[in-house]
């Protein structure tokens, strides 16, 4: 869904998206585009002599993103000219400013590519398995030593993890956290894109036409281990729709031809070193999930379902 009310200065951002369009095309119109959590995103409508076309605008305007932006937008950029002329479905860079030099924020100009964000509940296990296939096309890219993205960082660790403040199953947060205290298992290095989950993925069509058009939010793009990748989908799966969603995800990743680790240890290790990162309430996802339609996705619902994938994960030992 869109907005256009637009209250965020960008008069100068706009000004370097012009300096860079062809001869006579101009920027339009700019809608607000929802579901991100982390940037604000823009369609630009852009006009000019050959017609019309329309870009996408990544800004960092919150403080903590802005900070970090230098290395998160130059790394958005370099995936995205790596995938080009790929198989993946990723937006072509127009322009990046990540250091806000003449932006109002630091800021990334890319293509639009076609399709919508789908999370509603209809179709959504024929989505689940066009996203182990695109999930597995990803893993499989071959990238060279030289171009490979920063190793992933882990997003939780023992200390920092947060069980919600009023659970009745503390018994069981400790037991998920104690899973996560030892050393990350030795695994093979993958191209990770670290936040796949169907919110970043865009859908066109519908029954036996239902397609993946688009895979959006490269910036946190890193080299690890698949089962990391297949872990934050898994858990998304869980949040939206339901322990048991999440925990078929891997066997359909798997069914696809993916390789996890051999050992249940380990896949119970960045299972949960996903999941517990999520903790107390996973209010970071469910805002946008919201915006886009679904409001009955409550941090009281999402807490239990939470804990219920915790609870199937280290019942079935994944």
């Amino acid at each position: 869904m869109t907005t256009s009310q637009d209250d965020e200065v960008w008069s100068a951002t706009r000004a370097w998206v012009e300096k860079g369009l062809s001869a006579g095309e101009r920027v339009e119109g700019a809608v607000l585009l929802r579901g991100g959590w982390t940037s604000r995103m823009r369609r630009l409508d852009i006009a000019g002599p050959d017609g019309r076309r329309s870009l996408v605008l990544r800004s960092f305007t919150k403080p903590f993103y802005v900070r970090h932006a230098e290395g998160l937008l130059n790394r958005e950029a370099a995936v995205l000219r790596l995938l080009d002329g790929t198989e993946v479905p990723a937006a072509g860079l127009v322009a990046v400013d990540a250091t806000a030099r003449y932006c109002d924020h630091p800021s990334l100009l890319m293509t639009l590519l076609p399709g919508t964000v789908r999370l509603e509940e209809a179709e959504a296990e024929r989505r689940a398995g066009l996203l182990a296939r695109e999930l597995l096309g990803i893993h499989r890219l071959p990238v060279a030593a030289g171009d490979r993205p920063r190793v992933y960082q882990a997003w939780t660790a023992p200390e920092r993890v947060r069980p919600p403040e009023h659970t009745e199953r503390p018994e069981l947060w400790r037991r998920a956290v104690d899973v996560i205290r030892r050393e990350p298992p030795a695994y093979r290095g993958r191209f990770l894109h670290r936040d796949f989950h169907p919110g970043n993925v865009l859908f066109t069509g519908d029954g036996d036409d239902l397609r993946i058009s688009g895979v959006v939010d490269w910036v946190e793009t890193s080299w690890g281990p698949a089962d990391l990748d297949v872990a934050h989908c898994s858990t998304a799966l869980a949040l939206l729709h339901g322990a048991p969603a999440g925990l078929r995800f891997a066997d359909r990743y798997t069914a696809a031809g993916g390789t996890l680790a051999e050992d249940a240890a380990d896949r119970l290790y960045w299972r949960l070193l996903d999941a517990l990162a999520f903790a107390p309430d996973a209010e970071k996802v469910a805002v946008p999930w919201r915006e886009s339609g679904r409001a009955e996705l409550t941090p009281a619902l999402l807490t239990g379902r939470l804990e219920d994938y915790l609870q199937a994960l280290l019942d079935g030992m994944a």
